[in-house]
């Protein structure tokens, strides 16, 4: 009897651990940084060049210079357990068959690999051009996935506002946010970022509102006044006749885009405060909403006096990019 029964629990372990799924450890790493896996000698030439330039590409609004992608190298034999859990991968190699593939959680969850190989060097670059928008596309997609998961265990419930509830949309909008406006028409929300590198009075700001759909507002054109008309009269500076403008001597960068399959204006620049020395970078959605007749505005605009603010706006981004349209 006693073997019966240790027969049928070794098969019933059996089971349990072939059914069961794998666990995979958790991926670690900087947002917006990348593991590049290739060989030393591939590395320090062309190939090498053409990756370290298209990942350090200066992004566009910000008051430093910084770039895209921040980029980690290892050879192939230092691709270690340890390594292999980094959340972002690039894996580059010669071999017999030209080849681009992308893949999730291989070694570690939430995980993103993408391997590139052709037959000799000259392939690759050429691989690699084809495909390096994409690429970089993947790796920021991933990683706005990523932070909107971190800011859904720690969100407010933003039905509370008075805006969002009229505008009928819905963020995912991290505690640490207070409401510094909400009038059912204009929201605005304020991180004050007391910790890490940007200490003391600098803050990460969220801009919520609407406007008319018109001849004016479905103009990429006109985005940079209509923002300009909004911080003369919801944003002003310390003393009067100051108010938040978008910076003179910067032109800003609007490129259209598609949100919740809506056409969309996103534009990145730098903000300033009128007759003040108070400035920093901002990015702005606008949002043709065709069924609800309305302009649709999430803008993040945010003051590190000293400090780099890519990851700033990356977490401004994140929060816009969350939008819901109930």
């Amino acid at each position: 009897m006693k073997k019966i029964i240790t027969i049928l629990l070794s098969i019933f372990l059996y089971i349990s651990c072939t059914d069961s799924a794998v666990v995979l450890p958790r991926s670690v790493g900087a947002f917006n940084k990348v593991t590049v896996v290739v060989k030393n000698s591939i590395w320090t030439g062309k190939v090498g060049d053409e990756i370290r330039t298209s990942f350090g590409e200066l992004l566009v609004g910000l008051p430093q210079p910084e770039r895209t992608l921040s980029v980690g190298h290892v050879a192939p034999n230092g691709f270690s357990s340890m390594m292999r859990s980094n959340r972002n991968i690039l894996i580059v190699e010669i071999n017999d068959k030209q080849s681009y593939i992308k893949t999730k959680n291989k070694y570690s969850s939430p995980q993103t690999i993408i391997y590139v190989s052709a037959k000799n060097k000259e392939e690759l670059i050429s691989v690699l051009r084809k495909n390096m928008k994409d690429i970089i596309k993947t790796f920021k997609d991933s990683d706005i996935r990523v932070l909107q998961n971190v800011f859904t265990k720690k969100r407010v419930n933003d039905t509370l506002y008075k805006t969002l509830k009229k505008l009928n949309i819905s963020l995912t909008i991290p505690q640490e946010f207070k409401t510094v406006d909400d009038t059912g028409e204009f929201l605005w929300l304020r991180q004050h970022l007391s910790g890490g590198i940007a200490r003391g009075a600098g803050n990460n700001n969220i801009l919520v509102y609407s406007l008319p759909l018109n001849e004016k507002t479905r103009t990429a054109q006109n985005i940079i006044s209509m923002r300009d008309a909004i911080g003369e009269k919801y944003i002003p500076g310390s003393k009067e006749g100051m108010y938040m403008i978008t910076e003179a001597a910067y032109t800003p960068l609007t490129v259209t885009t598609e949100i919740l399959g809506n056409k969309a204006f996103e534009t990145r620049g730098k903000w300033e405060v009128k007759n003040d020395f108070m400035a920093g970078p901002f990015l702005n959605y606008a949002i043709i909403d065709e069924k609800k007749n309305r302009l649709l505005v999430i803008e993040g605009f945010t003051y590190a006096p000293s400090v780099n603010k890519r990851e700033f706006v990356f977490e401004l981004e994140a929060i816009a990019k969350s939008l819901k349209i109930n």
